[in-house]
């Protein structure tokens, strides 16, 4: 037990450090570094309450294609964050006032925090599992039975915005050669060849 919770403080304690670097560090590549770093501790987590499956697609998905997707584009860019940072004062009264009303809210609603009796009872029971039933298996049964829609629906908004990025992300050159399907299927022997007769002894003008 005592093992168990010098774990979580350390996993906990650098999460909570990296997420704190990943907004205040002066370098992309560094906020993206350290991004990864809580999402590895974050791992870690999951892994003392149970969930390896949860670990695992961290690592696999988040640390292995997103992160490293977000580090390859910040280094491919080369934004010039400097210039970025130039109308940082202009805004600041703005964003002053924007932040001192959600801190407001956040302390209201933390100050007003009553659990309703109700609560727990409304919350679903579980999908009841047997013994040697990991936690892929059963985190398959709840995705693929109960909340089988949901999963569809959240599939279809994800490949919606796929498809929106690579429209607006698209950009067509005039002067680019693009093969155009139809145009290909319509053409014909006559305006596809032209055949010319030259006499013996005379080459093309």
């Amino acid at each position: 037990m005592i093992i168990t919770a010098i774990f979580f403080y350390l996993f906990a304690g650098v999460c909570i450090a990296s997420a704190i670097m990943v907004v205040t560090a002066r370098n992309p590549v560094h906020s993206v570094l350290f991004l990864i770093l809580a999402f590895v501790n974050a791992a870690g987590l999951f892994v003392l309450l149970g969930a390896e499956f949860l670990a695992m697609i961290l690592i696999v998905v988040y640390v292995g294609a997103v992160a490293v997707l977000f580090l390859f584009v910040v280094m491919m860019l080369d934004v010039d964050f400097a210039e970025l940072r130039q109308g940082f004062l202009n805004y600041l009264p703005i964003g002053g006032v924007v932040g001192a009303v959600l801190l407001a809210e956040l302390l209201f609603i933390v100050g007003a925090w009553v659990i309703q009796p109700g609560a727990p009872k409304a919350i679903t029971a579980p999908i009841p599992t047997t013994a040697g039933m990991s936690n892929t298996l059963a985190l398959g049964l709840v995705l693929y039975t109960r909340y089988v829609y949901f999963f569809e629906a959240a599939g279809v908004i994800l490949l919606i915005a796929m498809i929106g990025a690579i429209v607006l992300t698209l950009q067509h050159k005039p002067d680019a050669r693009r093969q155009i399907i139809s145009r290909q299927v319509a053409r014909r022997r006559a305006s596809a060849i032209d055949v010319v007769k030259v006499k013996s002894g005379q080459g093309l003008p």
